[in-house]
């Protein structure tokens, strides 16, 4: 299960949380994982994306913050990273439903829930709601789900 929200409050802080209930990260990689030259993969040597999260966010005045335990019963990580959307150093947030669609897809195994929470409206998505709609006979990779969640998700953001 990879739990992601998004809270932007009434002072323009928005604070981004992704939880999930993995084998979690031991003390040395947690220490390590946001040096670019840090990473556990085999494929390549290099690992950019949570250095570049952690620079995003304190350029903003911001912060991320990483918590993570392998503790048997109790395994996973949380980040928390923090940006002030009102600094000039704020970068865009991008297209957050094709990201979300992208992720979905490219892991139809996994269990996500989505809440995106402004002062004006929540944007909630569950998978699993889906899947006790759809059974476990259909995969949320299939092309007419990824349509469903896209407009589902559309109707959430234009209300």
């Amino acid at each position: 299960m990879v739990q992601i929200s998004l809270n932007l409050d009434e002072k323009g802080w928005l604070t981004l949380s992704i939880v999930d209930d993995g084998c979690g990260m031991d003390e040395k990689t947690v220490a390590n994982v946001t040096d670019p030259f840090y990473t556990t993969r085999q494929t390549r040597k290099v690992g950019m994306g949570l250095p570049f999260l952690k620079l995003a966010a304190e350029q903003t005045g911001g912060s991320l913050e990483i918590l993570s335990s392998t503790e048997k019963g109790k395994s996973g990580t949380t980040l928390t990273a923090t940006f002030d959307t009102n600094s000039i150093d704020c970068m865009p947030m991008g297209d957050i439903m094709s990201t979300l669609c992208i992720l979905i897809s490219g892991s139809p195994e996994i269990d996500f829930e989505f809440t995106d929470r402004t002062p004006n409206r929540t944007v909630h998505l569950d998978t699993r709601e889906l899947r006790a709609v759809l059974g476990n006979d259909i995969s949320l990779a299939e092309a007419e789900v990824q349509f469903w969640i896209k407009e589902y998700l559309d109707d959430q953001y234009l209300s």
